[in-house]
């Protein structure tokens, strides 16, 4: 079967385009590379250099090649940079993902996996938060996931498009060979392994009087080879579950403090910690409940320890400490 894959030169686009070219499907990655790397690229996959924005060249993509099913990953995603121009956030996520549902509508193609995030669920009431939730984003980024979820359901009834929402807590770790690598890097790991690297003075941590253990965030960590496993179960389950939207989460919680900590046993580096103002926009806790995804997909995380992200991520940054520009 051939994936259309937008946004396969990012992180997990990429780590999700190794693992179907290793289940045998044939990628087309698609990408317009403005945060994307090349070399991130997979060699087995045909690259299409493209944005969402051009119609023409998405019609021209789904007519060259008989799509089967799209995995759809490409859209800005930093939080703050939402709250300062939501605009951007809006036209690019919303109206480029429109643009695609079209061009599969044209063209027959009835299957889509979408990227989404916990921050459809805002601060949630009580954690662990499952997927009936009240679904309510603090800001902008949260709103276009949530937005473009609303809209494939519409799509479902109005076309037949099938599709199965994948809502991500917080993805980390890397595969031997695709890793995390963002300009600016707002993630809390990579970042923290900068600072282990001595790439940077220290880390930064936004707010540490929250109603947490340590006053810090706590977020739920799910190693992006699991996210990767996510989303072939989803291929191969659409069809019998019908669509939907599913947690993908370890179901741990663990503080920004905690994870340095760790970071610090797995590295051997002391990490140096600047406290700053809390940003707007951070929930202060994001545990998942993954039950759903579990019973209903098939799914089940295999790299839950967060030790173990920690090392897939430092084994990575260790070997390319430019990220892809080593």
């Amino acid at each position: 079967m051939n994936i259309l894959v937008t946004g396969a030169a990012g992180y997990i686009g990429s780590v999700v385009t190794e693992r179907l070219l290793s289940e045998g499907y044939h990628v087309i990655a698609l990408d317009n590379l403005q945060q994307g790397h090349r070399q991130a690229l997979s060699s087995g996959a045909h690259f299409v250099l493209a944005d969402l924005a051009d119609s023409a060249v998405l019609d021209d993509t789904f007519s060259r090649y008989q799509i089967g099913a799209v995995m759809h990953f490409a859209g800005y995603s930093l939080v703050g940079e939402s709250m300062t121009d939501p605009g951007k956030y809006f036209n690019n996520n919303l109206v480029g993902g429109l643009n695609l549902l079209n061009g599969m509508v044209k063209h027959g193609v009835k299957k889509l996996i979408f990227s989404s995030s916990a921050s459809v669920y805002g601060t949630p009431a009580t954690t662990p938060i499952t997927e009936d939730a009240l679904l309510a984003p603090i800001n902008p980024y949260g709103e276009t996931k949530m937005m473009f979820e609303k809209i494939l359901k519409q799509y479902e009834e109005a076309y037949g498009l099938r599709s199965i929402s994948l809502r991500y807590f917080n993805a980390a770790g890397a595969t031997s060979i695709h890793g995390e690598h963002h300009a600016p890097e707002t993630h809390l790991i990579p970042n923290v392994l900068k600072a282990a690297l001595k790439k940077t003075r220290q880390v930064s941590v936004f707010g540490n009087q929250y109603e947490t253990k340590d006053g810090t965030c706590v977020r739920d960590y799910v190693h992006v080879v699991d996210i990767a496993d996510a989303h072939l179960k989803a291929l191969s389950r659409i069809d019998c579950v019908g669509g939907g939207a599913y947690n993908l989460g370890s179901e741990n919680g663990y503080s920004v403090l905690e994870v340095i900590k760790t970071a610090e046993r797995v590295t051997g580096v002391r990490i140096p910690v600047a406290f700053k103002a809390p940003r707007a926009g951070d929930p202060p806790v994001l545990v998942a409940s993954s039950k759903l995804a579990r019973k209903e997909l098939g799914w089940t995380p295999q790299h839950y320890q967060l030790e173990d992200i920690i090392t897939s991520a430092w084994q990575w940054q260790s070997k390319f400490p430019e990220g892809y520009s080593s």
